[in-house]
């Protein structure tokens, strides 16, 4: 059973940013393709970023250019850098890893945007 474990999240001002970060126990990470997905009070979860092979990106249209994911296989994990942060972004914000046989989810961490 694979388990994900997200850290970074917290407090911020707008304009602010925050690193988030996901550490897999998996030993097929390499194969994986990540995610966070984030969440709002009342809203449905939603797709932010997603990483494969790590070079292959893609991101929501409402963060481009103000979010970046990144990867590092060495230390199974997974980055999500935050930057010009709005109030808009608060969420509670979930990594995820899917294989071709499954997908896992983290417990979330959350991001208040607030001045």
């Amino acid at each position: 059973q694979e388990q994900l474990v997200e850290s970074g999240g917290g407090l911020v001002q707008p304009g602010g940013s925050l690193r988030l970060s996901c550490v897999a126990t998996t030993n097929n990470f390499a194969s994986a393709t990540m995610a966070w997905y984030r969440q709002a009070p009342g809203k449905q979860r939603e797709l932010v970023a997603t990483i494969f092979d790590r070079t292959s990106t893609s991101y929501t249209d409402s963060i481009k250019g103000r979010f970046t994911i990144s990867s590092d296989n060495a230390k199974k994990t997974v980055y999500l850098q935050m930057d010009n942060l709005k109030p808009e972004d608060t969420a509670v914000y979930y990594c995820n890893a899917r294989y071709p046989y499954g997908q896992y989810w983290g417990q979330g961490t959350q991001v208040t945007v607030s001045s």
